[in-house]
C-alpha cells in the first residue's frame, strides 16, 4: 500500500501502541486522567509519523508539522499545570467505582480506546496536509489555515490564561468569570479550538481530495458544541451558580459576539 493510505494505517498503528502503553501506565498510577494530558500529543504524534511516511515536499510539510506540535504541546502543558497535585479526575473516579475490578480492562476499551479513534479520526486533515506532495507551493487555502489557527491557538491561550488568573485570585471564588474574551463568548477555548481543526482541514483542502475530509473538523465542532464540550459543561453549572443565568442571557455560548446589555438592578458575579 501507497500513498495516503499507508499514512493513515502507520499513524493508527502508532497511536494504538501510545495509547496502550498510556492505559498500563494509567494502571500503574491509578490515574486515567493521564489521557487527557496526552489527547493533544496524540496530533502531534499522528502528524509526525504522517510526516516521515508520507511524500510531502511541499513547504506545508513542515510548516504543518510545526503548528500541530505547537498546539499540542501548549494544550499538554496546560492541562498537566492544571492537573497537578489534584489526583484522577471525578469523571474517571465515578467510573472506577461503578466498575469496580473491571474498570481496567473497560477504561482500556471506554476512555483510552475510545480516544485514540477518536484523535486518529479528527487528525486525518492533519496528516493529508503533512503526507501530500501536492501542490508543491503554497497557496490561499494555506493562508486561511494560518489565519485559523492563529486565530483559534490565540483563543485557546488566551481564554486559558485568563481563566487562570480569575480563579487564582481568592475574592473570585464562586463567582463567573465573565471578563476578557470570557465576556464575548462563553467558551473561548472551544471556540478556538474549532478554528484550529477547521485551519488543518484548510491546509488538506489544498491538496488533492482533501477536501473530502470535511467530517473531520465537522465531527469536532459537534463533540465541542453537543457532546464534551459546551453541552457536558453547562449541565449543570447553573445550578452551582445561581448567576450562570444571567451570564447566560448576555454572553454568546460559542461564537465571539459582543456582550448584551445588562439590566441595571444586576450584580455582576462568576
Amino acid at each position: 500500500m501507497s500513498g495516503f493510505g499507508a499514512v493513515a494505517l502507520s499513524s493508527l498503528a502508532a497511536g494504538a501502541i501510545a495509547f496502550v502503553l498510556l492505559w498500563l501506565l494509567s494502571l500503574r498510577l491509578r490515574d486515567a486522567s493521564i489521557v487527557d494530558v496526552f489527547w493533544g500529543l496524540a496530533f502531534a504524534l499522528y502528524a509526525g509519523v504522517a510526516y516521515a511516511v508520507g511524500d510531502g515536499a511541499s513547504p506545508r510539510a513542515p510548516l504543518v508539522l510545526a503548528l500541530a506540535i505547537a498546539w499540542g504541546g501548549r494544550l499538554a502543558a496546560h492541562l498537566a499545570w492544571r492537573n497537578a497535585g489534584k489526583g484522577e479526575d471525578f469523571r474517571y473516579q465515578e467510573m472506577r467505582r461503578r466498575h469496580g475490578e473491571r474498570f481496567g480492562l473497560t477504561s482500556l476499551a471506554t476512555v483510552f480506546g475510545l480516544q485514540w479513534l477518536l484523535s486518529w479520526v479528527v487528525s486525518l486533515p492533519l496528516q493529508r496536509a503533512v503526507s501530500a506532495p501536492l501542490p508543491a507551493a503554497l497557496g490561499v487555502l494555506d493562508a486561511v489555515g494560518v489565519a485559523l489557527f492563529v486565530l483559534g491557538f490565540a483563543f485557546e491561550s488566551v481564554g486559558d490564561w485568563q481563566l487562570a488568573r480569575f480563579k487564582a485570585d481568592p475574592a473570585n471564588a464562586g463567582r463567573v468569570m465573565d471578563r476578557g474574551l470570557w465576556s464575548w463568548t462563553r467558551h473561548p477555548n472551544y471556540f478556538g479550538d474549532a478554528c484550529v481543526w477547521w485551519g488543518f482541514f484548510a491546509f488538506a483542502a489544498a491538496t488533492p481530495g482533501g477536501v473530502l475530509l470535511a467530517a473531520s473538523p465537522a465531527l469536532m465542532t459537534f463533540l465541542l458544541l453537543r457532546v464534551s464540550g459546551v453541552a457536558l459543561l453547562e449541565r449543570d453549572i447553573g445550578k452551582r451558580r445561581p448567576d450562570y443565568a444571567d451570564y447566560v442571557a448576555r454572553t454568546s455560548a460559542f461564537l465571539p459576539w459582543p456582550p448584551r446589555a445588562r439590566p441595571p438592578s444586576l450584580s455582576r458575579s462568576r
